[in-house]
């Protein structure tokens, strides 16, 4: 792929990221984009070489998974989307995020994994993008490899969120990133526990600041856990 074409099929993939269904605001993903790019192109050593792998917990229909994978197929790495596809706390019946068309009629609950599935596949990337549909803390006890990009975008609670941080967090290999979104500063903008999370990672001295977009916040790992 020459280099003109690969700027066409990222256009294309961001144009798709922000058709999908999702609360991801434009430039935020394309930060995001922009880090994991980052991310595929400086990090060598996870998996096999030259093939660096990336997480992302917490899904929702797609959109930024889409993100996330442009940057996975430009740079050659492979992207696992672990989510169980039911919906957060605040997506749920009766909270300001529900959305009824997302309800299964066979039992009630939220389904995202359709949407995600026709999303990633519209968008060309099952080849760079692998769904892992699970609770998140379960499958970061089982996980072994060493992560070049961690995105942190599961439920906002403090449980579920303190459960993300500390699950994935210390598979981020020295010298790779971490993300985490809905990091707001002024508790009047937006729940506490992923600011909570960012301080911590910060305070830890394991990561340290590499840029910020809206509620967007990088860190990368220059220290040992």
């Amino acid at each position: 792929m020459t280099p003109a074409e690969r700027e066409r099929r990222t256009a294309e993939l961001v144009a798709l990221a922000r058709a999908a269904r999702g609360f991801m605001p434009d430039d935020e993903g394309q930060a995001l984009m922009e880090a994991a790019r980052r991310a595929g192109e400086a990090f060598e050593g996870p998996g096999s070489p030259g093939q660096p792998l990336f997480v992302e917990i917490g899904a929702w229909c797609g959109k930024s998974t889409v993100y996330l994978g442009a940057a996975a197929e430009r740079t050659g790495a492979v992207l696992f989307s672990v989510d169980h596809h039911h919906g957060s706390e605040e997506n749920q019946a009766g909270w300001v995020h529900h959305d009824p068309d997302l309800v299964d009629p066979a039992d009630g609950r939220i389904d995202t994994m359709p949407h995600w599935r026709r999303t990633v596949a519209s968008a060309g990337l099952e080849a760079n993008v692998v769904g892992v549909v699970g609770d998140s803390a379960t499958v970061a006890a089982a996980w072994r490899a060493p992560l070049a990009f961690c995105f942190i975008d599961g439920g906002h609670g403090e449980g579920p969120a303190w459960a993300d941080y500390r699950g994935w967090s210390p598979h981020v290999a020295v010298g790779g990133w971490l993300a985490i979104h809905d990091v707001f500063p002024d508790p009047e903008e937006g729940g506490r526990p992923p600011y909570d999370l960012w301080c911590d990672a910060l305070a830890s001295g394991r990561f340290t600041e590499d840029g910020e977009r809206g509620s967007l916040r990088v860190l990368r790992r220059t220290g040992p856990g």
